[in-house]
């Protein structure tokens, strides 16, 4: 693999089958191994992070989420939540998060200071992962049992206030996808002004309008099985998991066309982007052995890593492979350079 341009990253692979949390540390080219991290049983979606470097992760087997400190990569807590929790999203000012319960069709709000659930908010049958403004007043999630996407109102919880407003937090719209297209996760522009939903059981993916509250566009991805979109830090480009095809693709988001395909390993379903763009991380779920594509062979239980810089020169992107624990369905980056930040606030 070419030589890395960003600075030093921490990768958190969510590792479902061993019920762990692998963390792995790249400084320049090389990769090690920082820490295997026990979390409860089944963890689903990708860890989501504080500014102060506490990092939470859904146990869906064991109706909790974990905390979890990136610094020592240690377990330091559990929340009960809602029975399968699935998606967490973390609002501004980092004192409260929602997590999707997909066993009884709600969203949990939790105080993270307390670490106590404090309140529901009622959506469609098996809500999954969820993305959030970044001025915390609203939240999306996908409901993947009921084919649309939740708009619920969290400003309510942000902003200067004594005490939550909980009265106010609460869904104001349907954004429907499609019969039979079970959405499952989505992420938000850089802009800002819309979102790419990931359809495990359509052919698209799913382009929202956020200003508006409608999709505005599908893109035809040639396959079903999409489960992650993944955003180039200037908004440029959108890469999206296709797990049915063991590929990411590339879309051109002026365009919304597929600009390019990449095989990774089998059955990929969390991808993420280092900080500055330069590499590309999915999470190999598929449990069986090593098979051919493309005419490489990957492993199971692996990230694949994807060098871009080399392929926006035209070449074919190197390659990388980084063993974690069994089952990874889910990655997260977050960069050094931040936790030495929030280490000095917490200081």
């Amino acid at each position: 693999m070419g030589k890395a341009t960003a600075g030093p990253i921490r990768i958190f692979s969510t590792d479902t089958d061993s019920g762990t949390v692998t963390i792995v540390e790249r400084d320049g080219v090389a990769f090690r191994h920082v820490a295997t991290v026990g979390v409860g049983n089944a963890p689903r979606g990708a860890v989501k992070f504080t500014a102060d470097g506490r990092g939470f992760v859904s146990n869906c087997g064991g109706d909790t989420i974990s905390e979890i400190d990136a610094f020592t990569g240690r377990e330091t807590g559990r929340i009960r939540v809602g029975p399968a929790p699935r998606g967490i999203g973390i609002l501004p000012g980092d004192r409260y998060a929602l997590v999707s319960s997909s066993g009884e069709n709600f969203v949990s709000i939790v105080d993270l200071g307390q670490r106590a659930e404090i309140g529901r908010v009622a959506v469609g049958r098996d809500p999954r992962h969820m993305a959030v403004r970044k001025d915390g007043t609203a939240a999306y999630v996908a409901v993947w049992g009921a084919h649309y996407v939740a708009h619920i109102d969290t400003a309510g919880l942000v902003g200067e206030r004594e005490k939550p407003d909980l009265s106010s937090v609460r869904e104001i719209a349907r954004i429907e996808i499609g019969d039979e297209a079970h959405p499952y996760s989505l992420t938000l522009a850089p802009d800002g002004d819309t979102a790419y939903v990931a359809n495990t059981q359509a052919t698209y993916v799913s382009v929202i309008d956020l200003k508006e509250d409608w999709v505005a566009d599908r893109i035809e991805l040639g396959s079903k099985g999409a489960r992650a979109v993944a955003f180039s830090p200037d908004g440029d480009t959108a890469y999206v998991a296709i797990e049915d095809t063991s590929e990411v693709v590339a879309i051109d988001t002026a365009s919304r066309e597929i600009r390019t395909r990449w095989p990774v390993g089998p059955g990929p379903r969390g991808i993420a982007l280092d900080p500055t763009g330069v590499s590309l991380f999915a999470s190999v779920f598929a449990r069986q052995e090593a098979r051919p594509a493309a005419g490489r062979t990957f492993q199971p239980n692996t990230l694949t890593v994807i060098d871009l810089a080399s392929a926006a020169k035209g070449r074919a992107p190197g390659y990388e492979e980084i063993p974690v624990g069994k089952g990874p369905c889910s990655v997260a980056v977050l960069s050094l350079d931040t936790l030495g930040r929030a280490k000095l606030r917490r200081g």
